[in-house]
């Protein structure tokens, strides 16, 4: 005997099944026997998505240092490119020593340096408990512009704050689209960390970046001060601003405002 059973998630994030109860009446309608059946399993919902028009997202190609390796690593790594010969200044630890030891004379690795654009995308995820469409919103938001991701040729970092400061990448066969809205499904609001905390996170990895994109919950003097800094710095900035319907607009003509319960107007506006 089999039997389908539909539902429809009502919140993003991981759904966890354990068991499903089964009923039967008899004949007679009299009786209805349960019956227990254990099932375990889950399933991830990615938060929702919504269409984006076409964008020229801020900015142009900047140096990159050790090439598209770097993009999924934290410190120094290289992209290998050939081997020559040594030159005065050269690190030790780029010595080829099976090549050295063949040829009788230092031979280093060689490794290629690249430009090619690299965009943030910062989530602000410091919020009150009340504010909860607003943050599920700015999520959405977040999810659109990584979504996107796949008819791009760059780099997107994904940028927040939960328990620790996150920085994720993908793009440029780094990693999937995919796997960056799984890390949104769990994106939680951090109470716990002063703003602080997204600031300096994303100034630190200021040098690297085309362009950023911050989705804001908030326009008070922490969120403007980020994207003053990051101006000033010559990181071109796309701040989106999601707003509740009766709060006034900012005075920053460069905020867009997205009213929740009308984001995707709001985004088709961009």
């Amino acid at each position: 005997m089999e039997a389908s059973v539909t539902f429809t998630p009502r919140r993003r994030g991981a759904v966890r099944f354990r068991a499903a109860t089964l009923a039967r009446t008899d004949p007679f309608g009299l009786v209805r026997a349960l019956a227990r059946v254990e099932a375990p399993a889950s399933l991830l919902v990615l938060p929702r998505r919504y269409r984006l028009p076409p964008l020229a997202l801020p900015g142009s190609r900047r140096y990159q240092p050790g090439g598209i390796t770097l993009a999924s690593s934290v410190g120094d790594s290289e992209e290998f490119v050939s081997l020559r010969e040594y030159r005065p200044g050269d690190p030790l630890r780029h010595i080829h020593w099976r090549s050295w030891a063949r040829v009788g004379k230092p031979i280093v690795k060689e490794f290629q340096d690249e430009f090619f654009v690299r965009h943030g995308l910062v989530l602000d995820t410091f919020q009150a408990a009340a504010a909860d469409a607003r943050f599920e919103e700015a999520v959405s938001v977040a999810s659109s512009f990584a979504a996107s991701l796949e008819t791009q040729e760059s780099l997107l970092d994904l940028m927040f704050v939960g328990p620790e400061a996150y920085c994720f990448t993908a793009g440029h066969g780094v990693a999937h689209a995919d796997r960056m809205l799984e890390i949104l499904a769990g994106v939680q609001p951090c109470r716990a960390r002063p703003f602080a905390a997204l600031h300096g996170l994303v100034v630190e990895r200021h040098a690297a970046l085309s362009g950023c994109i911050a989705v804001l919950l908030a326009w008070d003097d922490d969120r403007r001060r980020l994207v003053s800094t990051l101006r000033a710095l010559g990181v071109p900035t796309l701040v989106l601003l999601v707003a509740e319907p009766n709060e006034p607009r900012p005075p920053d003509p460069d905020v867009h405002r997205v009213e929740v319960g009308r984001v995707a107007e709001g985004l088709a506006r961009l």
